[in-house]
């Protein structure tokens, strides 16, 4: 009986975070309304409160998730190559083509940052991409393909331009030339070529 309550509290949730983050993608926050989630997830308003809250509660909790998964494909990315600085573009690269996914345009660029506010949307940033980030200009650094600097304002200018980059490209900026600006950046890093 426990196994089957914990069961379907685990169905709801998901029904609720799935249909939540489709109508965020879509419609954005300001013009999402929990009942309406709620009901097209096929459960009550009260099972909505009970797991989130709020509408802001499951708007934290798909934004989490969506950053999450954000993180899990620049990871990705950068893991199917050996060489430290392709493992960088390619990272830098997988970040710039989820701009053009509508969940991480609408949920994590434009709605996050003023929903959430800028210290928490850069905390959940700080988990997943924006990590990643770092990790990989600190081993630059400790390789000497870049100069030994200070990594952290590095990795905030890289992630703010990435930021505005995949806004860009999202709202019809032209990718191929956002690739090769971004390379053209990230090859003014370099000790040497």
């Amino acid at each position: 009986m426990a196994v089957n309550r914990a069961e379907q509290r685990a169905a709801t949730r998901r029904a609720l975070l799935d249909e939540g983050r489709r109508r965020f993608a879509a419609d954005g926050y300001h013009h999402v309304v929990l009942a309406d989630v709620a009901r097209a997830a096929g459960v009550t308003k009260g099972a909505a409160y009970h797991h989130f809250d709020s509408k802001a509660g499951l708007f934290r909790a798909v934004v989490a998730e969506v950053q999450r998964e954000l993180g899990e494909r620049v990871a990705a990315a950068a893991e199917r190559h050996d060489d430290l600085w392709e493992q960088l573009r390619a990272g830098c690269r997988a970040f710039l083509d989820a701009g053009t996914d509508p969940a991480v345009r609408r949920i994590l660029l434009v709605d996050a940052p003023t929903v959430l506010g800028w210290d928490e949307w850069r905390a959940l940033d700080e988990e997943s991409s924006a990590r990643h980030l770092t990790e990989a200009l600190t081993a630059l650094a400790e390789a000497g393909i870049i100069a030994d600097q200070p990594v952290e304002p590095l990795a905030r200018l890289l992630s703010g331009a990435m930021n505005e980059a995949a806004l860009w490209i999202a709202r019809g900026g032209d990718p191929e030339a956002t690739t090769h600006s971004l390379d053209h950046l990230l090859t003014g890093l370099r000790t040497s070529a």
